[in-house]
């Protein structure tokens, strides 16, 4: 085997903030070609292998395209993109749609290719650094266990290799089922726990507590109605007809032991990653603190706004970013952001996301309710302020073409009077009908917010932000704790939990149990971890993706008329004095006719995978 110290330096190279700790090798000069086994003969050598291993995680989950986009959080702006294939659920062996390098098939196995060589070749590897041998094992073992996973989670059960095939063997291999996957999961995360104990490595990389927090994740999504055969097969036909289902879960077994194995596991990763940020608190923060928090956290201590606690960072494992890379999840305000800034309004907020912020006082909002109507921003979840970008919300100053001294959000159309007195209405610069770049206008009348640095001069997001990406954080830790303890009953522990992630966000405790406390879990999760790729996952694991992902787009029509004796001269802004705002939810379908098919809760297997694979089952409901 060879390999190219090209190759070594460009894997490196690809992880972005993981390459400033690994730069050693670089000082030896090497030949054009490094032979693989001298590779295991060298510390530095070894080293850069396993870090391009993690280029695997790609932008993490800072695409252009977000997954958030394939939920009933948001919908992709732009057209031309294959999202509208899954959404619509016509996406087939022959026509997959829209996949991310994260998730896609090839793409996991190459990275668990080289994950298996790695765990191969260093139990034999020369160099003396038995410190370091034991740490970048357990890197490799954390890394396949999370490339086995992301295939897990959408596919269900797949083939499981272990082994580092040569030229000119067979290459079939059968789906193993989903509790050996499972199993294997759960083995390789507690490898890489062991091997990681004690270990420091850089700001990046797997330890431990990230190993124990995928396998927390695991054996959750496993506990889950959608893996319990019985349960899965009563919510939906096509598996119930699908004749493998070994595949998709568990046919048989304890149903409450995985639950309690999937609480102990979260219990564990929770013990292990501490409490976490501001979660001790026995009593709500002020509703300004809470917003606060939320945008802190979302920050992760790596924006230069002063108003923020650069100690808010409850990340276990991430994917960290720095100036020194051309990175695109760098630009995620210029793909996220409003056009009259000069961004690109990729993946915006649909109505239902919006409507499920509760007031602040914990009661639901409701567009049948006058008050609510009439101000649907006003008193809500301070996690929508942090989240959502919205008609009259402030942000940043605007670009010298725009004609806003107010700095606020407009995406409506407003009554004003031109130059000459006379009555005209006027769309905002937020809109589709902006006069600066319309087309890439919200279709929603929302954006982002959530992850877009608020530093002031990154006005229009053309100098590129830090913000890492979380793949586990603390907060995941403990909604799996609550979920755990719902499951088993244990309403006390989970109550306490989830009114600390409320208290940190300045809402009133919850005072439920039973139902309505697995409800008001579910809610709470859903808010919290908004555009964090958990809502994609949560929905089909916990089948109510029928009533959720399947729904209708709904977007917001705002219209602002003068007052009776009231007017106002370009340029535009938001005066509720001047104006009567009226807010109309608007359901369309000629974007996206978003519906809900059962097969949508696996993806399919690529028809080029299933011909090169003779022994590779296809997923239930793609076998037409």
């Amino acid at each position: 085997m060879k390999l190219t110290y090209k190759f070594l330096l460009v894997a490196a190279l690809m992880t972005g903030g993981l390459s400033s700790c690994d730069t050693d090798f670089l000082d030896v000069t090497p030949p054009t070609e490094i032979a693989g086994d001298a590779v295991w003969g060298d510390g530095a050598l070894s080293e850069s292998f396993v870090t391009g291993i993690y280029a695997g995680l790609q932008q993490g989950g800072f695409s252009e395209q977000m997954l958030a986009s394939l939920t009933d959080e948001a919908v992709f702006t732009h057209t031309g993109r294959n999202i509208n294939t899954v959404n619509e659920g016509s996406l087939s062996p022959s026509n997959l749609g829209w996949v991310d390098a994260t998730y896609g098939w090839s793409q996991m196995y190459q990275y668990i290719r080289a994950s298996n060589l790695a765990i191969s070749k260093l139990a034999t590897a020369t160099f003396t650094d038995e410190t370091l041998k034991a740490r970048l094992r357990g890197e490799a073992y954390f890394m396949r266990a999370y490339y086995y996973q992301q295939l897990v989670r959408y596919y269900g059960s797949v083939p499981i290799i272990k082994k580092v095939y040569a030229l000119n063997e067979d290459y079939s291999v059968a789906r193993g089922t989903f509790d050996e996957c499972v199993k294997q999961i759960v083995s390789d995360a507690d490898s890489a726990a062991l091997l990681l104990d004690g270990k420091n490595p850089a700001k990046g990389r797997a330890t431990k507590t990230a190993a124990l927090a995928l396998k927390a994740r695991v054996l959750l999504y496993a506990a889950s109605d959608l893996h319990d055969i019985p349960t899965a097969k009563a919510n939906s036909p096509v598996i119930a007809a699908f004749p493998n289902p070994e595949f998709l879960g568990y046919t048989s077994g304890d149903r409450k032991a995985r639950w309690v194995a999937a609480q102990a596991a979260a219990k564990a990763a929770l013990d292990a990653s501490g409490n976490g940020y501001k979660l001790n608190l026995t009593a709500p923060v002020t509703a300004e603190q809470g917003r606060l928090n939320y945008i802190s956290l979302a920050m992760a201590g790596a924006s230069a706004d002063k108003t923020l606690d650069a100690s808010a960072n409850d990340i276990i494992f991430g994917r960290y970013f720095t100036p020194s890379q051309n990175e695109g999840a760098r630009q995620t305000g210029l793909n996220n952001g409003p056009n009259g800034y000069h961004n690109w309004a990729g993946n915006t907020p649909i109505g239902t996301l919006v409507d499920d912020y509760e007031m602040m006082d914990g009661t639901s909002f409701s567009w049948t309710n006058p008050t609510h109507k009439a101000n649907p921003y006003v008193n809500r979840d301070p996690r929508f302020y942090a989240t959502i970008m919205y008609d009259g919300a402030n942000w940043k100053p605007r670009p010298s073409d725009a004609k806003d001294p107010a700095n606020q959000i407009q995406t409506g159309a407003y009554d004003l009077l031109d130059d000459k007195g006379a009555l005209i209405n006027r769309k905002g610069l937020d809109t589709r009908s902006s006069s600066i770049e319309d087309w890439n206008g919200s279709r929603t009348g929302y954006y982002m917010r959530k992850f877009i640095d608020p530093n002031p001069s990154l006005y229009d997001n053309t100098d590129r932000q830090n913000i890492p990406w979380p793949f586990f954080r603390v907060t995941e830790n403990v909604f799996n704790y609550i979920e755990a303890s719902i499951e088993l009953g244990e309403d006390a522990v989970a109550l306490e939990w989830l009114n600390k992630i409320r208290f940190r966000a300045g809402m009133p405790a919850l005072k439920v149990s039973g139902a309505a406390l697995k409800e008001a879990f579910r809610h709470e999760k859903r808010i919290e971890m908004a555009y964090e790729e958990q809502r994609y996952h949560d929905a089909r694991r916990w089948m109510v993706a029928p009533t959720t992902l399947g729904r209708s787009l709904q977007y917001i029509n705002v219209i602002g008329k003068f007052k009776p004796g009231k007017s106002m001269k370009e340029p535009y802004h938001y005066d509720p004095t001047v104006y009567d705002y009226t807010y109309t939810p608007v359901e369309e379908k000629s974007h996206e006719n978003r519906t809900w098919v059962d097969k949508m809760y696996f993806r399919p297997f690529s028809r080029d995978e299933i011909n090169r694979n003779a022994k590779l089952v296809q997923n239930p409901g793609y076998d037409k």
